[in-house]
């Protein structure tokens, strides 16, 4: 089992991840997440740095997990993931997600998962936490989650899109890594605004790029 994909992918999906994190439904819980790191790290740019890279990889692990999932997804169906119409529907799924971004409707999302109450920080609460974090979708953040999803049944390798979703995540804790390590670039964060509407639309037409890139290959091959 190898990568077998195209390295500049790993490049567009830790990107597409620092992209998300400036959307209305990402950015403003970075002030949070960072303000419980901050205050567990008593100072210590070091302790910081390692609380910070506990959470983003309890998220990573848990988009990796995805990945695999989806990556399984198309090993077990091989023909199927393999055949023109399947990435027909790769494409209008990825263009629907985009439409959603666009907040043309919404995906519900079952609201199950309660973040775990922490009083007192560690490596592995903080790990905990970004683990359960992972499971709650925002709404900026599934039309972008969905489409990697969806577009990975059709790669069937495992190790790809585990690694693919760990890129991402890492590109979407970026940020946070930063801050967390050094608190004071909390207090020149820019305010949430417009900017952030217009980064989101950004995305969105994106995915719908990419839906059309796959519905057109999709037409090719039929």
């Amino acid at each position: 089992m190898n990568l077998s994909g195209n390295p500049l992918d790993y490049l567009v999906a830790f990107s597409g991840g620092v992209l998300v994190s400036f959307t209305p439904c990402v950015y403003p819980l970075i002030p949070i997440s960072a303000g419980y790191i901050g205050l567990n790290a008593s100072g210590s740019k070091l302790k910081g740095l390692g609380l910070s890279l506990a959470y983003v990889t309890g998220l990573a692990v848990t988009y990796s997990v995805l990945g695999l999932l989806a990556s399984l997804t198309g090993t077990i169906f091989g023909r199927v993931s393999a055949n023109p119409l399947t990435h027909l529907f790769v494409g209008i799924a990825i263009i629907l997600f985009g439409f959603s971004m666009l907040d043309l409707f919404a995906i519900p999302l079952p609201q199950i998962i309660r973040l775990p109450v922490l009083k007192k920080g560690s490596y592995f609460s903080t790990f905990f936490l970004g683990l359960v974090s992972g499971l709650i979708a925002s709404p900026c953040l599934t039309p972008v989650l969905g489409s990697i999803l969806v577009y990975l049944t059709t790669r069937k390798n495992l190790l790809y899109g585990a690694t693919l979703l760990f890129s991402f995540a890492y590109g979407m804790g970026l940020v946070l890594i930063l801050i967390g390590t050094f608190s004071a670039l909390l207090i020149n964060l820019p305010r949430s605004g417009k900017w952030m509407v217009y980064i989101k639309k950004t995305c969105a037409l994106f995915l719908m790029g990419t839906g059309l890139y796959f519905i057109f290959t999709a037409i090719r091959r039929i």
